[in-house]
């Protein structure tokens, strides 16, 4: 056992929580582990002094508790959630505000939990990440998130513990820019969902059947026609991927979804079967509307919460203007829809027509849809399988948009290049990071390494066939010479993606696939600030 647990084990024996699990990472005895930054060093505290600060404290409670969620039209399902709603209350803050939330762990069976807060630059320890950042908070204990929240953007909330975000636990943060320089009479903010919890299983036995991968079919790793599916993809494009292995050995296929294609993706869209796809937490069937005027000018603020689905996103009779994604601006863009990948965000400007409108987050390569209406006047609801042609126009992805001037990374040299080759298959389900599953009980076992005032260069190479949504914690990279600022970015299957960032927040940091399964089996890794 290394030092970061031995000190975890003790400060969890003493019902502690928080920058002790980290301090420990900065040496240890008999160790290889380079030396690393913790959270009590001069270079922290001299970055957490720069930021911006209004000296204005927000204070919450966040208390993730049993709840039994209405989705609309019907549907009930016995979740896990903030404050007994999913989303969670929406947190909006000004740039430079302190926010203090409280999270209180009343989660049933000893469960412990966490907050991560999506797409912030905050300081490491609030970050939210047992056991790398913090001790996990356990049931009946309460913890204190504090952080400036200095940037402003659409983010969001939720834990980081196993595969607690496909339950309800999950929540908007909006940072507002008091010196915003877009023109708009309304907000809308859109969160968008896969739904399986309390309807047809639970995440964790989602998780369970995915591990058995397709080598789980009693025919040790052969299936689809006795193709060798040890290391490939079910829907790679090379075969039939409309063909089921149910009853082909015995392996459940419960939440295994077959077949998921999709053309923008590369292939496979998909692991999972959800019974539901939400907006603002509501089913097609019964949807969240939202009521305005003709003519006046709306911002959506797009975050995609889900586990396993991206959205292609569209508005019924509208174009949509990109303006930002993952909070930081873009040169504007004028789209029919736009594809959302899991941890995604994305802003956009509509100007409302007179009618009732449909929007549409059709789950990109699994035949479903969630949907909320948009009521200017009169007129009767669209059916809830309705797909409005803006779905077949003009789709934007990330690769496609390009930085605004005032947020465009300075053209540098790399001072250092991290290759992370995304690696794993379905067939036994080991997806990992340059060939390793991340060990959750040693974090710092093989950390990426790098050094503050670096600028850093991630080159993410997919070896698989599936697309990944490859998160960093705590910084921003830009895609190429002049793609967009984001923390979250799709890599498509077989296809290299090449991102830059500043290492200008030290700590040690996340980088995992935003699949909530992929990450969970493995797709982590740990960027760490050598001290």
């Amino acid at each position: 056992m290394n030092s970061i647990n031995r000190r975890s084990v003790l400060l969890a024996g003493l019902g502690v929580a928080g920058a002790g699990a980290l301090a420990a990472c900065s040496s240890g005895s008999g160790s290889s582990t380079p030396s690393l930054v913790s959270p009590d060093d001069s270079v922290v505290a001299a970055v957490e002094k720069k930021r911006k600060n209004t000296g204005r404290t927000q204070q919450v409670t966040m208390t993730a508790a049993r709840a039994m969620l209405d989705l609309g039209g019907g549907v009930t399902a016995a979740s896990w959630a903030f404050g007994g709603r999913t989303p969670g209350r929406e947190l909006r803050l000004s740039v430079g505000d302190t926010l203090a939330a409280e999270l209180s762990n009343q989660l049933p069976d000893k469960t412990t939990t966490s907050i991560h807060w999506h797409g912030i630059a905050l300081r490491a320890d609030m970050d939210g990440v047992p056991p790398a950042t913090q001790v996990a908070v356990r049931a009946g204990r309460n913890f204190t998130y504090r952080f400036v929240a200095d940037a402003p953007g659409t983010y969001f909330l939720h834990p980081h513990v196993g595969v607690q975000l496909d339950r309800g636990l999950h929540a908007p943060l909006i940072v507002e820019d008091p010196k915003e320089p877009l023109r708009y009479d309304d907000e809308w903010v859109i969160v968008l969902d896969d739904w399986v919890d309390g309807v047809t299983g639970t995440p964790d036995e989602v998780l369970a059947e995915l591990k058995q991968g397709m080598g789980g079919m009693g025919m040790g790793g052969m299936g689809m026609g006795g193709m060798d599916m040890s290391n490939m993809s079910m829907n790679d494009g090379s075969s039939d991927a409309s063909a089921s292995p149910s009853g082909s050995g015995g392996m459940s296929t419960k939440f295994m979804l077959m077949g998921a294609r999709s053309k923008l993706l590369g292939g496979d869209a998909g692991d999972v079967k959800y019974p539901y796809h939400l907006v603002n937490g509501r089913v097609p069937a019964d949807p969240d509307v939202y009521t305005g005027k003709p003519g006046k000018r709306v911002r959506l603020r797009i975050i995609n919460a889900g586990g396993d689905t991206a959205y292609r996103v569209a508005l019924g009779g509208h174009k949509l203007t990109i303006t930002h994604t993952d909070g930081y601006p873009v040169q504007h863009q004028q789209v029919d829809g736009l594809l959302v990948g899991m941890g995604e965000r994305y802003d956009v400007l509509v100007t409302l027509a007179d009618g009732v409108f449909p929007l549409v987050a059709a789950a990109e390569g699994k035949d479903a849809n969630g949907m909320a209406l948009v009521r200017t006047g009169s007129g009767s609801a669209p059916m809830p399988t309705v797909r409005p042609e803006e779905l077949n126009g003009v789709i934007m992805t990330a690769s496609r948009l390009r930085a605004a001037d005032d947020v465009r990374l300075a053209t540098k040299k790399a001072d250092r290049v991290h290759r992370i080759e995304l690696t794993g298959s379905m067939g036994k389900y080991n997806w990992g990071i340059n060939g390793k599953r991340f060990d959750m009980s040693n974090p710092t076992a093989n950390p990426i390494l790098v050094k503050q005032g670096e600028r850093v260069r991630l080159d993410f190479v997919n070896k698989t066939t599936m697309w990944h949504p490859m998160h960093l914690h705590g910084h921003t990279y830009q895609l190429g010479t002049d793609g967009p600022r984001k923390d979250t970015t799709i890599v498509l299957p077989k296809k290299t993606v090449s991102v830059d960032f500043d290492a200008d927040n030290p700590g040690q940091w996340m980088l995992h696939c935003h699949n909530a399964y992929h990450g969970e089996a493995g797709m982590m890794a740990l960027v760490a600030y050598q001290a």
